[in-house]
């Protein structure tokens, strides 16, 4: 393995992160070729096959698993040096990969990038927006943004504040209806629902009653939801941040003093080994800042 460099060590575990040699090639601004070389330099140096191909993309062999474990390891040491490096010239420079929601990203975080840049100019990001839940050791993420309460007890996981929340609907879906001015009257319209989270529909009230949302029509993403209501498909259970958002200009509160929001915490959730690093307490203060 005398011949391996740590791009080619990059270049397969961002390849088995991403689960194509296309996508690693995407995310890197090179042809496909190039990964291609790479990956097959490092299937020759350790003489046995690492990736499963199939029309659908690559999987790792039980000895990929191995393999990625290690590359992990040396990439991982390598990040540490150079925050070491970076401490010493009091500098706060590298990349981190941050894993989060398109509705974090959209509405707190990418508004947010101009100030952390601005102080922390040799800082770089990668953004990883999508829904769902991800590996972090596996997929080298340094930082996932959910909301809700963390189970992985794995994790190292920090708060960064709460989401307030509210109700929400168009002035088209308001049109020739009666606009609702207790939870009696929610009874009789639509109130969109949440398919992957169901604790956000449950709305609660001051005086102490509760309702389900639970209308045939639904989506997994705050964000998807937000359009809806835009749309006029219904009333919304959405942060505040989104329902008011340029997006959801069209959009009115409804019920704001009988509706009783239940903020949502939202968690940075980081392996035990990173929190300590610069780039990472860097970005961490800011997120904390975001949220407050």
């Amino acid at each position: 393995m005398d011949n391996l460099s740590l791009a080619d060590l990059t270049v397969f575990a961002r390849a088995a992160a991403l689960g194509t040699l296309s996508l690693a090639a995407r995310e890197r601004g090179v042809p496909v070729s190039q990964i291609s070389r790479a990956v097959a330099r490092v299937e020759s140096a350790c003489g046995v096959h690492l990736f499963r191909r199939s029309a659908r993309g690559i999987t790792l062999t039980p000895d990929g698993e191995a393999f990625l474990a290690f590359c992990q390891k040396v990439l991982d040491t390598r990040s540490d040096l150079e925050a070491d490096l970076s401490r010493s010239r009091r500098l706060v420079s590298g990349c981190v990969r941050v894993n989060l929601s398109s509705a974090i990203a959209q509405h707190w975080v990418t508004p947010s990038l101009p100030h952390l840049i601005k102080r922390h100019p040799q800082l770089g990001l990668d953004l990883q927006v999508e829904d769902g839940l991800v590996d972090l050791a596996r997929s080298g993420v340094d930082i996932a943004i959910r909301t809700g309460n963390p189970t992985a007890l794995s994790l190292v996981a920090r708060k960064l504040g709460e989401i307030e929340t509210g109700l929400y609907a168009s002035e088209e879906y308001l049109e020739g209806r009666d606009i609702p001015c207790s939870a009696d009257d929610l009874m009789g319209h639509t109130l969109l629902a949440n398919c992957e989270h169901p604790v956000l529909n449950r709305l609660c009230f001051a005086d102490g009653r509760h309702l389900m949302a639970n209308s045939r029509i639904r989506a997994s993403s705050t964000g998807t939801l937000a359009q809806m209501a835009t749309e006029g498909l219904g009333i919304a259970h959405l942060p505040v941040k989104m329902g008011e958002a340029p997006l959801g200009s069209t959009l009115r509160r409804l019920l704001t003093q009988e509706f009783q929001s239940t903020p949502v915490p939202v968690w940075a959730l980081m392996l035990p080994e990173r929190q300590r690093l610069p780039r990472i307490r860097a970005c961490l203060e800011h997120l904390v800042q975001v949220f407050k």
